[in-house]
């Protein structure tokens, strides 16, 4: 097909360039007229949770936490999931952030991400859609 492959490695480079030190699925589409299309996929959430807390995997057991997480950092993941998630809500899309923190014992803002769950449902802590 003869592409410039440097010109596509690049644009590969600066479309994954947040992701760096990360696994992403990367689909790099040529048309019949040698355009090239890049389609990046985003890591899965328990990445994008070790990356924020600067942890290499989440808590070996129940009883250790793993790391500690702002709520604006689980926003942050939110916003880059959004697109691959079935919610449409950010909200939602915050609330599974959370469900994956659970999981690997990660604490949102010092509590039990259950705590901070039961607190956005009821409408204590507000979500804006951007």
């Amino acid at each position: 097909l003869k592409v410039d492959i440097n010109k596509v490695v690049q644009e590969i480079n600066n479309k994954t360039k947040e992701f760096e030190g990360m696994k992403v699925n990367v689909k790099v589409i040529v048309d019949e007229n040698k355009n090239v299309k890049i389609e990046v996929g985003t890591p899965p959430t328990s990445a994008l949770i070790l990356k924020e807390i600067g942890a290499q995997k989440g808590a070996k057991s129940k009883e250790e936490v793993a790391g500690n997480i702002s709520l604006d950092q689980v926003i942050k993941i939110a916003k880059i999931k959004r697109g691959s998630s079935l919610s449409k809500s950010l909200k939602n899309v915050v609330l599974e952030v959370l469900g994956t923190c659970l999981s690997m014992n990660v604490t949102c803002e010092g509590k039990n991400p259950k705590e901070i769950i039961k607190e956005i449902k009821e409408g204590k802590i507000k979500i804006e859609e951007s």
